[in-house]
C-alpha cells in the first residue's frame, strides 16, 4: 500500500515524523493539495470511521500543527476516513488520546486495514514506534476484526466505557 503525506513543513523538522518516512522511502511528501493523491485520506473531521472494509491502494495523511489542523486544512480528494480512539505514544503527546504524530496515524491505518507487517515497518524507524503499538494493541485488534465502519465506531464506544470505568 502507497503512504503519502501532504506536507505543511510547519512542525520542527528534527521532529517531523512524515519528513523521517520521507528520508527512509516509506511515504511520499506533496507539497501541495493538487500533487497529491486520491486514497484514504485520514481525516479527524471525517463523517465515517475507518474500517477493514475500506478498499485502499494509498493512505493519505495530513502533516501539519496542530493549531493549523482544522476542517479546511483537510480538503484534499479521497475518501474521507477517522481514525478512532488511540492513544499517542510519541514523546511529546505520550497517553493523549488523538493526538497522533503522522507516522502513528499511518501505522494505525495499515494495521486496522490488515496491513500490521507494514505498520511495523515504518514505526520500526523510531525509537518509541513498538510502544505505540503496545499501547494500542487490544483496540487495533478489535478494530481491525471489525466489518464496517459501525461496528469500529461501536467497538470504539464500548472501549471508551470499559476505560472510563
Amino acid at each position: 500500500m502507497k503512504l503519502h503525506v501532504r506536507y505543511e513543513g510547519d512542525d520542527d523538522p528534527k521532529k517531523c515524523t512524515a519528513r523521517k518516512l520521507a528520508r527512509f522511502d516509506l511515504a511520499e511528501l506533496h507539497r501541495s493539495s493538487r500533487a497529491t493523491p486520491y486514497g484514504i485520506v485520514l481525516d479527524p473531521h471525517a463523517e465515517q470511521a475507518l474500517s477493514p472494509a475500506d478498499d485502499a491502494r494509498a493512505l493519505v495523511a495530513l502533516d501539519c500543527s496542530w493549531e493549523s489542523a482544522d476542517e479546511t486544512a483537510f480538503s484534499l480528494d479521497g475518501n474521507h476516513r477517522a481514525l478512532p480512539f488511540l492513544v499517542a505514544a510519541n514523546p511529546v503527546n505520550y497517553g493523549r488520546p488523538f493526538a497522533l504524530t503522522t507516522v502513528e496515524a499511518l501505522a494505525a491505518a495499515l494495521v486496522i486495514l490488515g496491513e500490521l507487517d507494514h505498520a511495523e515497518r515504518i514505526l520500526a524507524k523510531f525509537t518509541w514506534g513498538e510502544t505505540f503499538l503496545e499501547l494500542n494493541e487490544e483496540p487495533l485488534r478489535r478494530y481491525a476484526s471489525c466489518a464496517d465502519s459501525s461496528e469500529v465506531v461501536a467497538v470504539q464506544d464500548d472501549y471508551l466505557v470499559e476505560e472510563s470505568e
